[in-house]
């Protein structure tokens, strides 16, 4: 909705992208990855609606390198972290993951997220 921040996550880390309005907002070219964790879209480089999830099974060596280049110098380089999906936080059975810590996360730092 207008006035109302743009959220998208890939790799399960939610990323505030309201300042990339123009590409995410409302009939923008990459509204379709807005609002859910696209991680898949990401790296296939794709807005098929099949592909907007965070599942990467079956990707290929490219494309989770791909993945990861543009989590770290798109995604981690120019939007604020404001997040995590539940699959990164909690376990299968929905309990709290008690090992998940996010200064222990790979692209954690706390400049960037508090």
């Amino acid at each position: 909705q207008e006035g109302q921040p743009i959220y998208l996550a890939v790799k399960g880390v939610v990323f505030d992208v309201t300042s990339g309005k123009e590409f995410y907002g409302k009939g923008a070219p990459y509204n379709a990855l807005a609002g859910k964790d696209s991680t898949r879209g990401v790296a296939k480089m794709s807005l098929d609606p099949a592909d907007l999830t965070h599942d990467i099974t079956g990707l290929t060596e490219e494309e989770l390198k791909s993945l990861d280049d543009i989590f770290n110098n798109v995604y981690k380089a120019k939007y604020p972290i404001v997040g995590y999906t539940s699959r990164r936080i909690l376990n299968e059975d929905g309990s709290p993951n008690l090992d998940f810590k996010p200064e222990d996360q790979p692209h954690f730092n706390v400049k960037d997220e508090f």
